[in-house]
Formats: C-alpha cells, structure tokens, sequence
C-alpha cells in the first residue's frame, strides 16, 4: 500500500519531528517506537483506551502497563488517551447495527478508520505532532492491508509503519535487540473489546437473538439454527440439520434472511455454485492510490485469495465483477483491491446483482 517511507522519512528527520506512536502494549507497536526513535525523531508513546463490557474481565490495564514498561525502557514520554465513549459510538454502536440488519461487518476497519486513523491523529495533531505510527503489516505473511483500505491520501501523509515492511520474525529479532520488556509477549487474538469471549456470546447481551428454521434451496424446513445474526455466508458449523440422509455431506450456509430469522443451506456443489455471485454493488469505496496495470485483483476477507477482478460504474455505484461465482461472499464484509502487491483501496460489499 502507499505508505511514507522509512528511509525517505529519516533522512529528513530531526529532533524537532514529533511522532506520536500508538503503543497497544505489544511487541509490534513497541519495536516501531524503538525504530522511530534510533532515526532521531522525537517519539512519545500513547496509549489508547478503547470500550470494554463491563461482564467481559478488564485486559486493558495490563496492557497499558505493558506500554508503560516499553515507553520506560526507551525513554520516551508516555500518554493515555481515554477513547471510551468514542469507541463505543463509532465502532460497536455501528456493528451492532450492522449485525441486527443482517450483514457481517469488520469491526477491525470501523477501528482503523475511526479511532486510529481518525480521533488519535487529531488529538496528536493538537498536541503538536508532525506524524503518528502504527505497529501495522503492510505486507508479508502478517499483512494487515486488508483493514487499512480506509485510509485516504490524507492519512497517509502523516502515518509511518515502523515495521511495516518486515516479517513477524524480524520484528521478534529487533525486540530483543532492543531489550523491549515486551519482546517474548504472545500476539493479541480476535477484537480488542471483545476479549476472551465468542462473538455469539458477546452480540448476545447486546441483541435479541431467537433461534430460527434452517431451510434448504427448496425452502423446506431441514433443521434449527442459534439465530440468524450468528451465521456467515459459506459457513459450516452452529446449525442443525436433522432431515438429511447419512450420507449427506456438510452442509453450508448459502443464504440468510434476518427478517424471517431463517438460513438456507446446501450440501449440493451445483446448488452452491448457483447461490454464489458474481458481480456485487459496493459502497463506500475508497482509493489511495490508482493502479498501474489493468490486472487488478480483489479480497472477500482478511488472508482471502486475491481473486481477478473488472470494475466498473454503474450510475452512481462501484460495480465488481468476479471470473468465477465466488463462495463464501457476505455482504457487510469490507472488499479489498490490489494491484499486485499494491493496495489500491477497497470498500464495503452491499449488493449481489447476478
């Protein structure tokens, strides 16, 4: 993705360039803050404090002591920024309405473009930063552009990843080169807010959620299911089909519909294929850069296959057109594109059109 880089950064640098770092407490931010800081700039570590349930057990004070630690052991200045009540309207509010209307969203995006990229830059920006950073991938196998396809031209202007260009296993290495007390911490899994708990457990104290009637292409009811808001299109487990043959395979989800609580599902490849799209409306598109070759490819979910692509306008909206009916396609979910390794930008699948 374009992003500003390290090199040309440095050779402008000065102790007069602040660069806020968000510090999460884990190895990837804290070994970021140590490459900021070995070129010269003048880093300052902060902490973001997002909404957390007060039923799922508090994580964020010890990662913000983890952060502490980091920001003490490289001798910088260290802030906590309280994104609580900004947190929970920009990003659950807006999952849990995107749930409740059926879609399947990315929290991790609504983070990105809201909190990270968003609040923290102005708030950084007030207190006299020239950049922010972020422990971000941007390429490898922990690639994380798949999240940042939000960002404008803007935000990359004034966004730095530190280690953005390095492998998981290199940013081990320079964790240990700089003594980080965080260098052997293991990766944070799943969404921040949500900590150790399943998303069916968690939407289930925000949402009233009924079980419903699984049904199949023929609209015969064929099994029950937890409740619609819990299922993926292409997913294969949670429900229960009780009226199938024993040799019946696995079945997968091929449609769902939240006003009538009731999931489609199919164990046929040829019914599958003919449920799957090939061509989607996609809203809130976003480009960071335009492409260099006409061979652009696409990603349905995060690590995904990039899979060729023909865009196109109609009326007002993006049109995207697959090769191949694509399975596994759920609306809500964040669409990526790619010019080989480059990310172009991406938006939000809202439409099957054929």
């Amino acid at each position: 993705m374009p992003r500003p880089s390290m090199n040309t950064l440095s050779t402008n640098k000065s102790t007069s360039t602040k660069v806020f770092v968000g510090l999460s407490g884990g190895v990837d931010s804290a070994v970021s803050a140590a490459l900021l800081k070995e070129q010269g700039y003048d880093v300052t570590g902060v902490f973001i404090k997002a909404w957390q349930p007060d039923w799922i057990p508090c994580t964020w004070r010890e990662e913000r002591r983890d952060a502490m630690k980091v920001a003490l052991a490289l001798d910088i200045p260290f802030l906590f920024f309280d994104f609580e009540k900004e947190y929970k309207e920009s990003v659950v509010d807006k999952m849990l309405a995107e749930y409740k209307a059926g879609r399947t969203p990315n929290p991790d995006v609504l983070c990105n473009r809201e909190i990270k990229f968003g609040i923290f830059w102005q708030k950084a920006k007030e207190l006299g930063a020239n950049f922010i950073a972020t422990g971000h991938y941007w390429s490898g196998e922990k690639d994380q552009s798949y999240f940042l396809w939000t960002l404008t031209r803007e935000d990359l202007a004034h966004t730095i990843f530190p280690v953005g260009h390095l492998e998981k296993s290199e940013v081990r290495k320079l964790a240990q080169k700089y003594n980080l007390p965080v260098a052997e911490k293991k990766d944070s899994q799943g969404i921040c807010f949500i900590g150790d708990v399943s998303m069916e457990e968690f939407l289930s104290h925000f949402i009233d959620i009924k079980s419903g009637k699984v049904l199949n292409t023929n609209r015969e009811v064929i099994g029950t299911h937890k409740g619609v808001i819990h299922y993926t299109i292409g997913e294969r487990h949670g429900f229960e089909v009780t009226k199938k043959s024993p040799e019946a395979g696995v079945f997968y989800v091929v449609g769902k519909n939240a006003h009538a609580n009731t999931i489609t599902v199919s164990n046929n490849e040829a019914e599958i294929v003919s449920h799957s799209p090939k061509k989607i409306l996609v809203k809130d598109a976003n480009w960071m850069t335009e492409p260099e070759s006409p061979d652009i490819t696409a990603r349905i979910r995060y690590r995904g296959e990039k899979l060729p692509v023909t865009l196109a306008l109609e009326g007002k909206r993006l049109a995207v057109e697959f090769v191949e009916p694509v399975r596994g396609l759920s609306l809500g979910q964040s669409i990526v594109f790619y010019d080989h390794e480059t990310c172009l930008g991406g938006g939000v699948m809202d439409k099957v059109i054929s």
